[in-house]
């Protein structure tokens, strides 16, 4: 009997060829449980410049901006720029006085670091902020826990000549109108031994909006 044109026969290739089509769209098509992001993407900028996303406070740029001045600034000094021996500065915090919570001690890690960078070895940095562990290391050697290059009973740890450090003040108005945000920042090079301040300049930024913005 010849089945090939049976109504059966066609029937049964038809739901055959339907099920083939609707495993394959389920295999080449996206769970229509996964939800895709929308919106605007994550956008790089650079730190010294103002961002889409910004308020009146102190924020990357000025950042930026204020630590460059402040090391041109020290350069330019007798102090640093005369100097035989290089002077042994150690950094002293920075008080933070205005309503925002900000990573002060950012200030003067990053005056530093570009010291280092482009001061060409005519200040040294002392790292008092690792006192605990080079005090460990230092018994370390002396009891011979650990080996010593140097005579481990000689002290060799520096004084100050000099302490760098800063502070950070504001005056905030708000009104129906938005607000305003004034920051000063200021910066010191204290004598260590006669605590006379041998170098100072500072930096001053104002910025209005209309909506304040949240600084962690």
């Amino acid at each position: 009997m010849n089945t090939r044109n049976s109504p059966v026969t066609t029937r049964l290739a038809v739901a055959l060829a339907l099920t083939a089509t609707l495993l394959v769209s389920a295999c080449s098509s996206p769970s229509k449980g996964v939800q895709y992001p929308s919106g605007v993407p994550v956008v790089e900028v650079n730190p010294d410049e103002r961002g889409s996303v910004a308020g009146t406070g102190i924020e990357s740029q000025d950042l930026v901006a204020v630590t460059d001045k402040m090391s041109r600034s020290i350069l330019g000094i007798p102090q640093i720029a005369s100097a035989i021996t290089p002077p042994v500065v150690v950094l002293d915090p920075v008080v933070n006085d205005t309503r925002f919570a900000i990573q002060k001690d950012m200030f003067l890690d990053r005056i530093r670091i570009s010291l280092n960078q482009k001061a060409a070895g005519k200040v040294t940095f002392l790292a008092r902020d690792r006192m605990a562990a080079l005090q460990r290391e230092q018994q370390l050697k002396q009891t011979g826990q650990v080996t010593a290059s140097s005579n481990p009973n000689t002290v060799e740890f520096k004084g100050a000549d000099y302490f760098l450090t800063g502070s950070l003040r504001s005056l905030s108005t708000r009104t129906s109108q938005g607000l305003s945000d004034y920051v000063m920042y200021s910066f010191q090079l204290i004598d260590a031994r006669t605590s006379a301040i041998v170098w100072e300049d500072m930096a001053e930024i104002k910025k209005q909006g209309l909506e304040d913005a949240a600084y962690r």
